[in-house]
């Protein structure tokens, strides 16, 4: 099966995970696509596994007589919380015009230029769009479909050279938890790839600081009839603290290197409230100077209303992967090589998020993310490049068959 119809094909699997979940993987639905994959590599005659929490590993054998690293190529099978992944409904717009894209008719969802500017360099393009309703699925399930048609692809042709691949599909990726339970020691690779970036031609080295930060707010509830100088409202404890926070660093006022912290969940009601944020900066004096920001803001809201008023948990989720790879940096020239060889000038730009490449890179296994073709992660925005697809596909054979020469 080709890169495409495997694409398509994997985007119809609901695999959005589940941030509030206590179980791993956080949504069972997720190995729903990893127990089709496992078959697929099975059927194309690779040895694969999964495990009780849902990793899936294939190992293709090296075909050489050379001694040739072990390379791992990994994926992530879930989607993003932020929009639902149901009843995803792709269409194709051959040969993309450059003008507005009509997502949803009856909605007035559109996909427009002057907003998403990076739709101008696919005119001339075939794109693979949502109908508005929902994430598209590229992130990951592009990465997935990528490294099973390279995987296909030496199955088909024994004659090319290549080392071991090591096939590695993980869960929950998008709730910061997709390398929590995996055990490197069944991967067995040098060094890996992860294909969990945006355009064809990127390769990523660094990525963000990252920690969660959960808030509880604890009110004093009185009927509002008599509540004057007694009530404690939670909920506008939680508008309080949040105007404690730096009022620039938010995600909408920011980009490149600058960082943020994005409260995205609150509930609650006068008695108790809770908020999360996620907090991001790629520079680690900065990144804990936002996460001491958050406890500063806890202690003054507590020293104003008394004390466990406001409780702050901080935990950190990964780390910048920049510190370490620059001692791997071989792996990451020959990305750049591969993506040069193919008339491309390389992308290179700090995630503004983060991938499971860091973490495998802090658990020992070094490992830079490479594009995969799509645009407009997390929501029904989203869409896929189908040339920049098969071009993703082409550079990660060029990588793999460097290491074979």
């Amino acid at each position: 099966m080709s890169l495409i119809p495997r694409f398509l094909r994997y985007v119809q699997f609901d695999t959005q995970s589940d941030p509030h979940s206590t179980t791993y993987p956080s949504s069972k639905k997720q190995l729903e696509l990893s127990k089709l994959l496992l078959k697929e590599l099975i059927d194309l005659g690779i040895r694969a596994s999964i495990d009780e929490f849902g990793y899936v590993i294939g190992k293709l054998p090296s075909n050489s007589t050379k001694k040739i690293p072990s390379i791992a190529l990994v994926a992530h099978v879930d989607t993003s919380p932020d929009a639902s992944g149901y009843n995803v409904l792709p269409s194709i717009v051959k040969n993309y015009d450059g003008g507005v894209i009509v997502l949803n008719k009856e909605k007035n969802i559109i996909l427009d230029p002057s907003v998403f500017s990076n739709l101008r360099r696919h005119i001339g393009s075939d794109l693979i769009t949502t109908d508005g309703t929902t994430l598209l699925g590229a992130d990951d399930k592009a990465g997935v479909a990528i490294i099973m048609a390279l995987v296909e692809y030496y199955i088909q042709n024994p004659s090319i050279p290549h080392g071991e691949l090591v096939v590695v599909f993980t869960p929950d990726e998008e709730v910061g938890k997709g390398t929590d339970h995996l055990d490197l020691s069944k991967v067995g690779a040098d060094f890996g790839y992860t294909l969990d970036g945006s355009a064809a031609g990127e390769i990523a080295y660094e990525n963000f600081n990252a920690a969660s930060a959960v808030i509880e707010f604890n009110g004093k509830s009185v009927h509002p009839g008599s509540a004057k100088h007694k009530m404690v409202n939670a909920i506008s404890l939680a508008m309080e603290f949040d105007r404690l926070l730096s009022s620039s660093a938010r995600p909408e006022l920011t980009e490149k290197y600058e960082g943020f912290n994005h409260l995205h969940f609150i509930e609650g009601m006068t008695e108790v409230t809770k908020a999360e944020y996620i907090i991001r900066n790629h520079d680690k004096t900065l990144f804990q100077s936002q996460k001491d920001e958050f406890v500063r803001a806890e202690a003054f809201l507590n020293a104003k209303y008394g004390k466990n008023t406001v409780k702050v948990t901080i935990k950190d989720s990964y780390f910048n992967m920049k510190d370490l790879l620059v001692n791997h940096q071989e792996i990451i020239d020959v990305a750049k090589d591969a993506i040069l060889a193919h008339g491309i000038t390389p992308i290179i730009e700090p995630i503004r998020g983060g991938t499971d490449g860091a973490r495998l890179t802090y658990m020992g296994l070094p490992c830079p993310n490479l594009g995969t073709g799509c645009y407009n992660f997390h929501g029904p925005y989203e869409y896929a490049s189908i040339q920049e697809m098969n071009l993703s596909l082409v550079i990660l054979k060029t990588i793999v068959e460097h290491f074979s020469l």
